[in-house]
């Protein structure tokens, strides 16, 4: 049914008559009479009892019901277009982010207070979840972007936030401690601090420490970086970090050694599902970090 017409029937019935709905809906009296008829045409049912010419016309039976319902119609349209504007104006809507525990407050805490000084009236609601749940969580709708360690492939589209090399944190008076740089294979016999197993680096670490050749021995598991590096001061073991994540939570206790492996890095990433058609809020958050990004490759390296 054309919403169209339903605003004319309305602007007839409002006015009393043809001649005067015309000035209202700005169409002229025959196109005006044809809309009416051929809406009554589409029902089946006539809608207006016309009398004498310049009489007012009534409404039948049916002509009420459509009325009443008319103007629900029209008015959820209004509400629809407005709840769009505010969506398109970012002037309200979600926006849904999953924050991956390791790197988000350093790389995406800037950027998130950006998008909330922007955008204020967008409701901004943070799922701070390892990477494997983060996926499950894109799946299921309760996030639209996430930020983890994966590879793109079909399912996944995104942009590389962070790549970097990674550092082996050593207590300071480690054997290997006075060493420029460590090769991941020195770390065979060592006990390690890692990540939880829902944490995408432990897979990460696990995979490269086979393809050197050997399975790290008696793991300590945790869940966060600061209390990793406080267990590696106490001579718990080593671990391996991103650089940035490493430095954050530096203590005097430990020492930070570049690992030489190239078949070890972070690859930090903010990703998507292809098929999913990103929000206004969404879009308006990439390009902030696509911003910030570029922002930080312009500085002067130290």
């Amino acid at each position: 049914m054309d919403l169209k017409a339903l605003h004319y029937f309305i602007e007839v019935v409002n006015a009393g008559g043809f001649a005067k709905a015309c000035h209202t809906a700005f169409v002229t009296q025959p196109a005006l009479s044809k809309a009416i008829r051929l809406l009554e045409e589409e029902l089946g049912m006539v809608l207006l009892e016309r009398g004498k010419r310049g009489s007012q016309i009534r409404l039948t039976e049916a002509g009420q019901v459509v009325y009443q319902h008319a103007l629900t119609l029209l008015e959820g349209r209004q509400h629809m277009m407005a709840e769009l504007d505010s969506l398109r104006n970012l002037s309200g809507g979600t926006l849904r982010l999953g924050l991956a525990p390791l790197g988000s407050a350093e790389l995406f805490a800037p950027v998130i207070a950006k998008f909330r000084q922007q955008y204020p009236n967008v409701e901004l609601k943070l799922l701070v979840r390892g990477g494997i749940e983060q996926t499950v969580a894109l799946h299921k709708d309760e996030i639209e972007l996430a930020t983890g360690i994966i590879d793109f492939e079909d399912e996944f589209d995104g942009i590389r936030v962070r790549n970097e090399s990674m550092v082996v944190v050593l207590p300071a008076a480690h054997e290997l401690a006075s060493k420029n740089t460590l090769q991941l294979s020195e770390l065979n016999q060592l006990a390690q601090v890692m990540f939880e197993p829902e944490y995408a680096l432990y897979e990460l670490v696990l995979a490269a420490c086979a393809k050197a050749g050997f399975k790290p021995i008696n793991i300590t598991r945790v869940s966060h970086a600061d209390f990793g590096i406080a267990l590696v001061a106490a001579g718990i073991g080593v671990m391996i970090l991103p650089k940035i994540i490493a430095e954050r939570y530096r203590v005097d206790a430990v020492v930070n050694i570049p690992l030489a492996s190239e078949d070890l890095r972070w690859e930090l990433s903010l990703f998507w599902r292809k098929q999913k058609h990103l929000s206004f809020a969404a879009q308006a958050m990439l390009k902030l970090v696509k911003q910030h990004l570029s922002q930080l490759e312009s500085q002067p390296k130290i």
